[in-house]
């Protein structure tokens, strides 16, 4: 299993790692794809299809949304969750889509992005369709891809071959943890020094130490987000109260020592999260969008009531 700990805990926004992060990483790869072909002013149009789950969640899980900013060259990790409302304002008013944030491209969404509720691609229930033209409507090229979850891509043929030769090779790979608790029994080393060594195949130990503590930071802004935030419902029309602030507050004020209390900071924490990635908020994927709140929780918690909680 030849995955870096930079792909499990991947910084990204919310709501949905497989229906949101996956779609946007998988725009920008398709136009880095169609690059390696030809110049990206070959482009004249675009169409996108998404299928079977991800096209029946899609409006609720952002997934257009993330497509669209894909398509301009953001990515999860760095675009800005505030400016985004901003940034569709623009592309639905003028029609217009800026391709890689260099090339602009008349685009009318309704004809353009099409969600085939009924239809499948073979591989995946998330799959998506990318196809450009050029002036004459002559197909560039056209590229399937399959969001497979907690943000991980795969296209048609890396599905088909099973990912099998992706990326370099580490020194104790593993496919389950029976494989990996084998690897620490033949060397003594705990799961932690040995995913360490691991690491090291694609990370100097110090570019290794400074990416742990981004996102650990990242971690933190979130929780603490969604402690404070003083909006009382999370979007998306169904009228869901945020409860983490209030139970924040009540934490604050009737404070105990008792194990329960201890369980209601952990939950906070973990809501907290949750919320904000509701929120499309930035969040990591711990391992998924949607399971993101357990890891930052415990952190949560020890780094603020366990004095013997450090950096490593």
């Amino acid at each position: 299993m030849n995955i870096s700990v930079f792909d499990l805990f991947k910084i990204g926004i919310g709501p949905s790692s497989s229906h949101t992060v996956g779609p946007m990483y998988a725009a920008k790869q398709f136009l880095f794809n169609c690059m390696e072909q030809f110049p990206l002013t070959k482009i004249y149009s675009v169409k996108i299809e998404l299928f079977g789950s991800l096209a029946l969640t899609g409006k609720g899980h952002g997934s257009d949304t993330a497509i669209l900013l894909g398509l301009e060259g953001e990515e999860p990790a760095s675009v800005e969750p505030e400016q985004i409302p901003n940034r569709l304002k623009r592309i639905r008013k003028n029609r217009t889509l800026c391709l890689m944030n260099e090339h602009k491209i008349y685009f009318e969404e309704e004809k353009s992005f099409i969600f085939k509720y009924e239809d499948l691609l073979p591989h995946h229930s998330n799959g998506m369709r990318f196809t450009v033209f050029d002036d004459d409507s002559t197909k560039l090229r056209e590229e399937n891809f399959y969001s497979v979850g907690g943000g991980f891509i795969l296209n048609t043929e890396e599905i088909q071959n099973d990912n099998e030769d992706f990326g370099a090779q580490i020194p104790f790979p593993f496919r389950t943890c029976k494989e990996l608790f084998e690897h620490c029994t033949k060397t003594g080393m705990t799961c932690r020094e040995l995913m360490w060594i691991n690491e090291q195949t694609w990370r100097s130990e110090s570019d290794i130490w400074a990416g742990l503590l981004e996102i650990w930071g990242v971690m933190q802004e979130c929780t603490q987000r969604g402690m404070s935030s003083t909006e009382t419902h999370l979007p998306g029309g169904l009228n869901v109260r945020r409860r983490a602030p209030e139970l924040y507050k009540e934490l604050v004020d009737n404070p105990e020592t008792s194990p329960a209390e201890m369980m209601d900071w952990v939950s906070l924490f973990a809501m907290a999260v949750n919320e904000e990635n509701a929120a499309g908020g930035r969040i990591v994927t711990a391992p998924t969008n949607g399971g993101g709140g357990v890891i930052p929780a415990v952190m949560h918690y020890c780094h603020r009531f366990r004095s013997e909680f450090n950096e490593d």
